[in-house]
């Protein structure tokens, strides 16, 4: 079988890695895959930086609203809980740039990538415990506990399937020749 037939296509002459798989089918070297991973990355963070920027500024002015006095303490808790796990999001989102500057010229783009998905991955994750927060406070407010905590699992559920368990399980019925690179 030819390689250039396309992903997912498997015979003798199928790449056996990634890298022999970008080099056959992409015709990239290391350095161009390592490009291209971290231009992805980037676009990617951009689109959910914004997103996570105006949660924390929502968040922020939560406490000078006269209703927020009336929260009980374990309400507060959350609060806290919700308004740090989107700073932490915010922290990691953020960390691959600071990574790049201060790798920058140094010739270590690819530690820049593998710390900048790590870093990604952990962003992704706070900023669902986030969001789930700030739903379960929003529900309480408005309808009671009870909503607020079928709508926190609810949430919770489809973000571990949307997020984790879906992609998980793409990447765990593919074939090595059928990944991005």
């Amino acid at each position: 079988m030819d390689s250039t037939r396309g992903p997912g296509k498997r015979g003798p002459s199928v790449p056996s890695s990634d890298a022999d798989w970008n080099r056959t089918v992409r015709g990239e070297t290391e350095i161009e895959r390592l490009d291209r991973n971290w231009s992805n990355l980037v676009q990617e963070l951009r689109v959910v930086q914004t997103g996570v920027q105006f949660l924390i500024s929502a968040l922020l002015i939560v406490p000078f609203q006269p209703s927020f006095a009336t929260l009980s303490h374990g309400l507060r808790v959350l609060y806290l809980v919700t308004l740090f796990a989107a700073i932490g999001a915010n922290v990691f989102l953020v960390a691959p740039v600071s990574w790049h500057r201060i790798l920058f010229r140094r010739h270590r783009l690819g530690n820049v990538v593998a710390a900048a998905h790590r870093c990604a991955m952990a962003g992704i994750g706070l900023l669902g415990v986030a969001l789930i927060g700030a739903t379960v406070l929003v529900v309480t407010m408005v309808t009671g506990a009870i909503d607020a905590v079928v709508a926190g699992v609810v949430l919770a559920a489809l973000f571990l399937v949307a997020w984790l368990i879906a992609p998980l399980f793409w990447r765990r019925t593919s074939r090595p020749a059928d990944k991005d690179g």
